[in-house]
């Protein structure tokens, strides 16, 4: 079955609140270091367990299955907010991770139907992003101690044990230690780049094994080690010419999201391009084309924090990179599957070789006797 506009929306929908939970954990692993509570993220893991197998369930639109995946996110989410507050730390950088606005509409949709259980779930989302930008963690400390103030004087004759137990503990700032972080977030990105090696696997097992089979699996290959290429060697934390530091976390992350976001969609769309190995259905081609066209929209974006990028490279390596398989996508429609993923491999393999041709900087000459 080839992807609509429905189901693109709802991956989009599903793989966010999927990074959402996982990012909460990730940052709290990330700044708790060795004195991270197991059993906090055991119990997380277990939600993620029950998440995933639930997809299909809500793809199909099974209540059942749909609800059982709101509940284990919205578990999660409390977990990671109790984690939070046992710290006693608020992560400048992604305040959402330990506030739980965005919850709430996932709470609500426990008791809806679709598609108004999807709107709530979007809603949720957007919630933890306006958070995120336009919340300062320094007014969240704020917030809080005047909360606990407030709790204070209300509980005097609590005991010692009472009050710390409540929270009378001070509020502190955090902020992620980046090296730990960039290798977790790559971590990531690998993950996603080996679904789509599973995809074809998966795909394969089921096709006749012929010229075309091979030709397709030997494109898929190319193209997912040259993606490799681009986000890992000329990369940092899985973003393509995104450098160490050069962004806030807050910035970064949202980029990191967005192309694992990409290349996920591209991952479904090579196994479904394995299904339709002498011509691809319309919606198949664009969401392959679409999701390599929009990880270098990202890539550009990312490497504008260069300072040795000019404009030259961005028209001649960015541009021709997202406009070419949007071209293919829309212009494609007489060109066999297999061409067309070898065609994503060479516009993939094109920064590249362009950064290989590019001239390099000539040294200055050392002067006699220096």
């Amino acid at each position: 079955m080839s992807p609509g506009a429905a189901d693109l929306g709802l991956y989009v929908l599903l793989f966010l609140a999927f990074w959402t939970a996982w990012i909460c954990f990730t940052l709290y692993g990330n700044v708790a270091g060795e004195r991270t509570r197991a059993r906090t993220v055991l119990a997380a893991m277990f939600g993620m367990a029950v998440m995933a197998p639930a997809v299909p369930g809500v793809h199909a639109g099974e209540d059942g299955q749909a609800r059982a995946l709101a509940l284990a996110y919205i578990l999660i989410r409390i977990l990671a907010n109790g984690a939070w507050r046992h710290r006693r730390e608020i992560l400048f950088d992604w305040p959402a991770a330990q506030m739980s606005l965005g919850v709430i509409p996932w709470i609500v949709s426990l008791w809806a139907h679709e598609p108004a259980r999807y709107w709530l779930w979007a809603l949720g989302i957007a919630l933890d992003l306006y958070v995120t930008f336009t919340v300062s963690a320094r007014d969240v400390i704020e917030s809080r101690r005047a909360h606990d103030e407030s709790r204070r004087s209300h509980d005097q004759r609590e005991d010692t044990r009472s009050r710390r137990r409540d929270g009378m503990l001070p509020m502190s700032g955090a902020a992620p230690d980046a090296d730990h972080l960039s290798e977790r977030l790559g971590l990531f990105v690998i993950i996603v780049l080996g679904e789509g090696v599973a995809q074809m696997i998966e795909a394969a097992s089921d096709a006749a094994w012929d010229r075309r089979l091979y030709g397709l699996a030997s494109a898929a290959f190319f193209l997912l080690v040259a993606l490799w290429s681009l986000s890992f060697r000329h990369g940092y934390a899985g973003v393509p010419y995104l450098t160490a530091r050069s962004l806030p976390a807050r910035a970064a992350l949202p980029l990191h999201c967005f192309v694992s976001g990409c290349l996920a969609a591209l991952a479904a769309g090579l196994g479904a391009a394995a299904e339709h190995l002498d011509t691809l259905p319309e919606s198949t081609r664009w969401l392959l084309c679409s999701s390599l066209a929009g990880y270098f929209l990202l890539t550009g974006i990312a490497a504008l924090r260069q300072p040795d990028v000019v404009r030259r490279w961005l028209l001649s390596v960015v541009l021709p990179c997202c406009a070419l398989p949007l071209l293919i996508a829309g212009f494609g429609a007489g060109l066999g599957t297999v061409a067309v993923v070898w065609l994503l491999v060479a516009v993939t393999l094109w920064p590249t070789f362009y950064e290989s041709r590019r001239p390099r900087p000539v040294e200055p000459a050392a002067r006699p006797g220096a």
